[in-house]
């Protein structure tokens, strides 16, 4: 069967609904570094390759690069959290501003480490990374000015994201804070789980975990992996779980080189096949899928249209090297080539 697509009078609606939207992401910032150079030997003090420093470039990362890759469809986009006060974070700070981003909620918190993460990488391979971060969980006056500055931004947005990374912003009372107000004014929320940070995410809009992940979130083990994803009856189990469960409006599980399964309550599960033609890079995929799936439907899309859209966005971004993100001309482009 041919892969499901979207006509492109439909697709230039929804890009133009997105450029009409506003958007709110909370959670977890990072700031990834990479730093780029060759290999041409192995060092004689261990059996590990040395890296001939070529150049170095930062982009936003975590909850700041799902916002980066909101503002790329041109969509007002605010984002909220806590970094630290330190030349990391004032670097952040800098390049979300290039990117368009309203980092104002972004809350400097003394004695915290903004999480940087070093990757280096050598003809096109990430060799090594390296993490300096602070991990522990927001104290409860630093939850209420991001309540505050929450207070403010949700009455004009049309969605929220949360980033969890399980670097200690989104905390469970947090969080159900958060669904309380959500609730309240009918805002779309979407959630990317980090199941080792135990969070009860019942009611949420959309969770977009990875195969690895949903299998976590459900408590199962991950048992032999069927060709076709409608026929992998402990992925099916795990979907069936999860939604029974959690009770989201949509489940998206994204499973790599085969695409994604769409799940909601009461329909049967449909399989998206990848849109990606190369893959480099797989840092960062998952912001681009919650970020341009909550944006489609926000500019009017149905889950099957937002999840065919974002399937798309995610195959541009693996096929680039670092953090990246996909314009509306590159989706344009992506849906063409499956014409």
């Amino acid at each position: 069967m041919p892969a499901p697509s979207i006509p492109t009078d439909r697709l230039h609606a929804l890009l133009a609904g997105c450029a009409k939207a506003r958007v709110l992401v909370l959670g977890d910032v990072m700031l990834d570094q990479f730093i780029w150079g060759n290999v041409s030997r192995i060092s004689p003090e261990a059996p590990v390759p040395v890296v001939e420093f070529e150049r170095e470039s930062f982009m936003p990362g975590g909850a700041a690069n799902v916002a980066r890759n909101l503002t790329a469809f041109n969509t007002a986009t605010e984002l909220l959290g806590v970094c630290g006060n330190d030349p990391a974070g004032q670097q952040l700070h800098t390049l979300l501003t290039e990117n368009r981003v309203d980092c104002r909620g972004l809350l400097p918190v003394p004695g915290r480490m903004t999480t940087r993460k070093t990757r280096i990488i050598a003809q096109r391979q990430q060799v090594a990374r390296v993490d300096r971060e602070t991990r522990t969980d927001i104290d409860r006056a630093t939850q209420k000015r991001v309540l505050k500055v929450l207070d403010h931004r949700l009455a004009k947005a049309d969605a929220l994201i949360i980033g969890d990374y399980g670097k200690g912003v989104v905390t469970q009372p947090l969080l159900d804070e958060i669904k309380k107000r959500c609730r309240a004014r009918g805002i779309w929320l979407s959630l990317d789980p980090k199941p080792v940070h135990q969070l009860n995410l019942t009611g949420l809009s959309l969770i977009t975990p990875n195969r690895k992940e949903a299998f976590e979130l459900a408590g199962m083990a991950d048992g032999r992996r069927g060709a076709d994803p409608l026929r992998d009856t402990a992925l099916l189990a795990v979907a069936e779980k999860i939604l029974a469960e959690m009770q989201p409006a949509v489940l998206l599980i994204t499973l790599g080189e085969k695409g994604m399964l769409l799940c909601q309550r009461g329909q049967q599960p449909f399989h998206i096949p990848t849109a990606a033609r190369e893959v480099f890079e797989v840092s960062g995929a998952g912001d681009t899928v919650i970020a341009s799936f909550t944006l489609a439907i926000v500019a009017g899309a149905s889950p099957l249209e937002a999840a065919i859209f974002s399937n798309h966005a995610a195959g541009v971004v693996v096929g680039k090297l670092g953090t990246a993100t996909v314009t509306p001309a590159e989706l344009l482009a992506s849906f063409e080539r499956e014409g």
